[in-house]
């Protein structure tokens, strides 16, 4: 079963949206610009969403892989 986890290798603030990407298999800058895009259209409430994203999404656990 694959789990959602912030980026580790992808991002720019804090892998949200690199994580998103990686879940859906995806480039992280259609997410990037979704995101952008929704910040403009929700007056700023994405920016929140993102940052309790931030809080909420756990990151990858260390494996010891490289």
């Amino acid at each position: 079963m694959k789990k959602l986890y912030l980026s580790d290798k992808d991002k720019k603030i804090e892998g949200v949206c690199g994580g998103i990407a990686e879940y859906f298999g995806i480039d992280s800058t259609i997410i990037r610009i979704i995101c952008v895009l929704l910040t403009f259209v929700s007056f700023g409430t994405t920016v929140l969403a993102y940052f309790l994203c931030c809080f909420i999404i756990p990151k990858k656990p260390y494996t010891g892989d490289w």
